[in-house]
């Protein structure tokens, strides 16, 4: 595989708050790698400087140019929060917003434009909701909205803040296996995520952030008991959901080379 994002001493700071400090990571195109950490570890932050929508220090390479000159080979999905979804505007209109790195703020959507967009729709499953005002979605609909407009910008990098949150069942699939099949084609995708199942599932590679990397490796390396408990501060109890009694609870292997099903970490 092709690394196709590098960072290089990354810090950022908000005010004299040291959010990140010295973050190097290499990540290669064709990976679903995931991103976890407590609450105010610097996740999002970490995706917002690979966004360029925060002050850092350090370097963040793409494809081995500079971010400035590059931006548009990133994609973004923000969380939830961070979106006013009174808006008044049209689920097309939004995932139309997708396009305007290619075709200008001033301009108008040529037919390719037009196909992208509606392509991303028929993606998420959200065709025939094209003309609804966004706000009238529930959680699950707008999340996939969201999806589309970053399946439009046509991005090499994906980057997504916690996409999962708040939202049902249905999209919950729909994301992950959109996700999956992005990093199948080719794209780097990074998720943002407090659901630990979903990321030692799912997830090629894992991040584990505490204001600072604490660890980068596959699932079966990354979750075991000592590395959650300096990313996360806490005690650790790994529960293996392929065993019946409460004696057989203790720090599994996620290696899927012993039997081993789904393990749950509870963290306190």
């Amino acid at each position: 595989m092709v690394q196709i994002l590098k960072i290089d001493n990354l810090s950022v700071a908000y005010g004299r708050n040291l959010a990140l400090k010295e973050v190097n990571l290499g990540l290669e195109a064709g990976q679903l790698v995931g991103i976890i950490g407590p609450n105010g570890a610097g996740k999002s932050t970490l995706l917002k400087a690979m966004l360029g929508i925060v002050a850092y220090r350090g370097q963040v390479l793409v494809g081995g140019q500079p971010l400035a000159k590059v931006r548009n080979r990133v994609s973004y999905v923000p969380q939830k929060e961070e979106v006013r979804w009174d808006f008044p505007v049209t689920v097309w209109d939004v995932v139309m917003m997708g396009r305007y790195r290619r075709i200008g703020w001033v301009k108008f959507a040529a037919k390719i434009d037009r196909e992208v967009v509606g392509a991303a729709l028929e993606e998420v499953g959200m065709s025939k909701l094209r003309d609804r005002q966004i706000s009238q979605l529930s959680g699950g609909q707008q999340q996939r909205v969201f999806m589309a407009r970053a399946l439009a910008q046509e991005g090499d990098i994906i980057l997504l803040d916690e996409p999962l949150t708040g939202v049902d069942v249905a999209s919950q699939e729909v994301i992950l296996k959109l996700l999956t099949h992005l990093s199948q084609q080719g794209k780097l995708v990074l998720m943002a995520t407090h659901d630990l199942n979903v990321a030692a599932e799912k997830c090629d590679m894992l991040c584990c952030i505490n204001r600072g990397l604490v660890a980068f490796g596959k699932p079966a390396a990354v979750f075991q008991p000592e590395v959650l408990t300096r990313t996360y501060g806490g005690k650790v109890l790994m529960v293996n959901h392929n065993y019946a009694s409460a004696d057989r609870l203790a720090n599994s292997s996620l290696d899927g080379q012993n039997g081993s099903g789904l393990t749950t970490m509870i963290i306190d």
